[in-house]
């Protein structure tokens, strides 16, 4: 292995164990001892990628913001139903939340230091349900008198609360909770000719890998620290998909990557 692979594999460890703190444990109370144990290097080397821990913190919110993002570019790409593309989105983004722990610990970061912080995920996230409702007024998918300004309120509320009752059950991350909500909201939302058309389950089949899957190579690791400064060479790379299980600890890895919805 050269010294760029480890020194990759150094700061994707890191990352993945800090998200695991932050998540169980908030900003405040998130320590870097914890971080660098949990990722199995020592103090010196956590410092030699990161700065401090606000560093660390940003660093988790890229990775995070990144997957998110991809998950939103997908639901603008093609020509297909813009309904269907927003019911797929969301179930994707579920997906997310459910598997990585980099994405739900960059969601609670970017609430929790909103002082500071230099994006909005929540924002990005009703920018993109606008976005995909504005497309289906266009194309004439909305029922008579619906309107994407309307219609986004719900959609984000729905999603919000979801995403907020998940934090103590991630059942509420299921296909079926999704598949629940929007068998109830398409009926109010399409169009008569869409009736039956838009399938509330989503489009596209589940991304899912095996329990306990290693991340992708190409994972939150490969993003540059908060200062924007490439360490050891290392690369800018893509964003980690996927669906795993949810590590409960800070040892454990949790799957891979992956819309702030609260």
């Amino acid at each position: 292995m050269t010294k760029q692979d480890r020194a990759v594999r150094t700061r994707l460890a890191l990352i993945r164990s800090a998200a695991a703190q932050f998540e169980a444990h908030g900003y405040v109370r998130a320590g870097l001892a914890r971080i660098s144990a949990g990722a199995g290097v020592s103090s010196g080397a956590l410092h030699f990628h990161f700065a401090d821990k606000a560093a660390v913190a940003e660093a988790v919110e890229d990775a995070a913001a990144r997957a998110l993002r991809e998950a939103a570019v997908r639901g603008h790409v093609g020509d297909g139903c813009a309904l269907q593309r927003l019911v797929d989105v969301t179930h994707h983004v579920a997906r997310l939340l459910c598997a990585d722990v980099v994405v739900r610990a960059g969601l609670r970061l970017n609430v929790e230091r909103a002082d500071g912080r230099v994006r909005d995920l929540r924002r990005e996230w009703r920018e993109c349900v606008q976005g995909l409702l504005a497309e289906a007024e266009r194309r004439g998918e909305l029922a008579a008198g619906v309107t994407p300004q309307r219609t986004s309120a719900v959609v984000l509320a729905a999603t919000t609360g979801i995403e907020v009752l998940a934090r103590e059950d991630h059942e509420w991350l299921a296909r079926p909770s999704l598949t629940d909500l929007w068998q109830l909201l398409l009926p109010c939302l399409a169009a008569p000719r869409l009736a039956g058309a838009v399938d509330p389950a989503g489009s596209k089949p589940a991304e899912s890998g095996p329990a306990g899957s290693e991340p992708a190579e190409s994972g939150p690791a490969e993003s540059g620290p908060a200062g924007g400064q490439a360490v050891e060479g290392q690369p800018v790379g893509s964003d980690p998909f996927g669906c795993g299980p949810v590590a409960r600890d800070g040892q454990a890895e949790a799957g891979r990557a992956g819309l702030a919805l609260r």
